[in-house]
């Protein structure tokens, strides 16, 4: 609209100036040649980039919530001009005798109206009065007030069917966000030279989902390992890499367990005073960029990358290592900053920065000198804000941090680097994963439980559920082998993103192997069915593409447009977790669109046989669209949530 206004505006502005040399009026003739053509240009750049606008936005799912807000939000404008602010609430509707979405609005502003004008007006009335101002629009077919005041909407049957072939034909686009903003997303980050465990399986899944979510909804998105990769550890562990791998320099170090070469260094640092003497002595050459020193750091990290992109293969992770050693000469910079802003104060020969509202300052340089996790996450904060120029940043990592991530943003606000109106800085905090004992996940010995093992396990127990299930009876080795790590990997992943990431969450095979209920072993077996209705019916894409062009899709049954509107509601969902980070969300959506495809097609034949010879009689073609229509969809919900599915099950 604003471009459109702008370009009538300059074709008159252009006009005047034509105006200008009719009339002989040339003081300054080039002047005004130049200003025409300046117009002439912007005229021609505006009416290109909103034919671009136009297309994009063609191709687009519509987020039918957000067009209703708009057209209700319009509504309350006419009927209540002066309202600052009225509450603008619409959902969809939990009946079906209630419509399709409800909008909600009249009871706040009826509150509103008693509390800023004392007028008592009944919620009735104001439901009424929005809905008389509703402007002419494409999706609602007709307006219901109910009960108290609540405004029942029906939606067109023209308007669904016509979203659901642009679907099919564009296939699943975002809607379109405007400004493509930069997001920086910190996740996994486990510590070299110690095994990745149970404890970073959930940051590494809902990290990596999250990623996936704002690069289909068109962000620029930075996927950050912050890696614990520096710090006095580092000492004991290049001393005894010197003692049992005296030759280190020339040849590679042959480290085949880190853990347990971790352990023996811990061991002797802990009972050795000569050698944690010499722990200490290696740390100050290593943060002194000794050439020896650096070397030994880097063999001993990239044994740990080894173990880490393993993980990171299995789980289809992408990430670019940016670790606490990246901003270790950024620190004594924080340091001085804070120092000169006049905001540190020394507490028995420590450096500290106390945030108001945190009762616990930073400690951002120790007594002997050295810096801490305060100091590198300070570091960390600031340079993907000015550095990276990061709109949005979401740091991924379990709620015990919590307090201390919320007094590092603070202290950046005090800093001056970031204004929180502007630029989203957060915490997706997440619970722990707890054993079926219902206490923290752990070996029957009592140790934390290496990601590893949890993921061989996972390739174990899906296999047997395969064979149990006889498909290797049916399936080549290689559709059973794709079958075996779709469901392993897909089934932890989506065993951890289905709960809320706030809560603890229960960490049960058995549970997350069943293909019934909230599973990713039923959605991944209703995605196969759903995909062989029409290759059983003997419809290829080709046939499928060229009928979405063509047939008009019926929604006469009440569970056609049932599916229909469930299916339409995905970018709705998407926008409510670009929001809140919550991804349950979605593998909710999917389960409900599930089983809303179940009832469908329980109730409405796709394809009609010949009951004595089993030949096709008559395909509904309109009802094999809905059918990939519900396909499509899952299978972009399956791709954000890093699920890969299978053809054949």
């Amino acid at each position: 609209a604003f471009q459109e206004n702008e370009i009538k505006l300059l074709t008159a502005e252009i006009e005047h100036l034509k105006n200008f040399g009719c009339l002989g009026v040339s003081p300054s003739l080039e002047g005004l040649r130049d200003e025409n053509a300046k117009l002439k240009y912007r005229l021609n750049f505006l009416k290109k980039s909103l034919q671009e606008e136009r297309s994009k936005s063609t191709k687009s799912m519509i987020n039918i919530n957000s067009c209703l807000q708009e057209i209700f939000g319009a509504a309350i404008q006419a009927a209540y001009p002066d309202l600052e602010n009225p509450p603008l609430v619409v959902t969809p509707s939990q009946q079906p005798k209630f419509g399709d979405y409800q909008c909600n609005s009249a009871m706040g502003i009826s509150q509103i109206l008693l509390k800023t004008r004392e007028q008592k007006v009944i919620p009735r009335e104001i439901a009424e009065k929005i809905a008389k101002n509703i402007p002419a629009n494409e999706c609602i077919e007709k307006v219901e007030i109910a009960g108290p005041g609540f405004i029942n909407v029906h939606l067109r049957k023209d308007f669904v069917s016509k979203q659901l072939s642009s679907l099919l034909i564009n296939g699943v686009q975002p809607p379109a966000i405007g400004k493509r903003k930069k997001v920086v997303v910190d996740f996994s980050s486990p510590n070299i030279a110690k095994e990745m465990h149970v404890g970073h399986l959930r940051s590494t899944i809902i990290g990596e989902s999250m990623c996936r979510l704002f690069e289909f909804a068109g962000y620029d998105v930075l996927r950050l390992n912050h890696l614990g990769d520096w710090g006095t550890q580092f000492g004991m562990l290049i001393a005894h890499l010197q003692d049992k791998f005296p030759d280190y320099l020339t040849v590679s170090p042959p480290i085949g367990d880190l853990q347990a070469f971790y352990k023996e260094s811990k061991q002797r640092f802990d009972t050795e005073e000569e050698f944690k003497k010499r722990a200490y002595q290696c740390v100050v050459l290593l943060q002194s960029k000794n050439p020896d020193f650096i070397k030994a750091w880097n063999l001993i990290c990239d044994v740990s990358r080894r173990e880490f992109q393993k993980i990171y293969n299995c789980l289809d992770i992408t990430i670019i290592e940016r670790g606490e050693s990246f901003y270790h000469e950024m620190m004594k910079d924080i340091v001085k900053e804070f120092e000169d802003k006049g905001f540190v104060q020394v507490d028995d020969g420590r450096k500290v920065v106390f945030v108001p509202g945190f009762p616990v300052p930073l400690t951002i340089m120790k007594s002997d000198g050295g810096y801490t996790y305060d100091t590198s996450d300070l570091a960390a904060l600031k340079h993907r804000l000015c550095e990276e120029k990061g709109d949005i940043l979401i740091y991924v990592v379990d709620s015990g941090q919590s307090v201390h991530f919320q007094t590092v943003f603070a202290a950046g606000q005090m800093a001056g680097w970031y204004d929180p109106k502007v630029t989203r800085v957060a915490h997706a905090a997440f619970g722990v994963v707890l054993g079926e004992d219902k206490k923290k996940f752990k070996t029957r010995s009592g140790d934390t439980v290496r990601l590893i093992d949890l993921l061989e396990e996972g390739l174990k127990r899906a296999m047997d559920k395969l064979k149990d299930k006889e498909r290797d009876k049916v399936l080549t080795p290689e559709e059973l082998k794709a079958a075996q790590t779709s469901v392993a990997f897909g089934c932890i992943k989506y065993a951890d993103l289905s709960h809320n990431r706030l809560n603890d969450y229960v960490f049960s095979f058995d549970k997350m192997l069943d293909d019934r209920g909230n599973t990713a072993a039923y959605l991944l077996y209703a995605f196969t069915r759903i995909r062989a209705i029409a290759r059983l019916a003997n419809i290829d894409e080709q046939m499928l593409r060229k009928a979405a062009r063509e047939e008009v899709l019926v929604l006469d049954h009440e569970k056609e447009w049932k599916l229909g509107k469930c299916i339409l509601r995905f970018p709705e969902i998407l926008q409510k977790i670009l929001e809140d980070l919550l991804l349950h969300t979605l593998c909710d959506y999917l389960y409900e669109l599930a089983t809303t495809f179940t009832e469908f097609y329980d109730s409405c034949y796709c394809v009609e046989k010949d009951r004595q010879t089993g030949q096709i009689v008559k395909v509904n073609m309109w009802r094999l669209l809905l059918c990939e229509a519900t396909a499509t969809v899952m299978a972009k919900g399956f791709d954000i949530l890093g699920i890969k599915p299978v053809q054949r099950m």
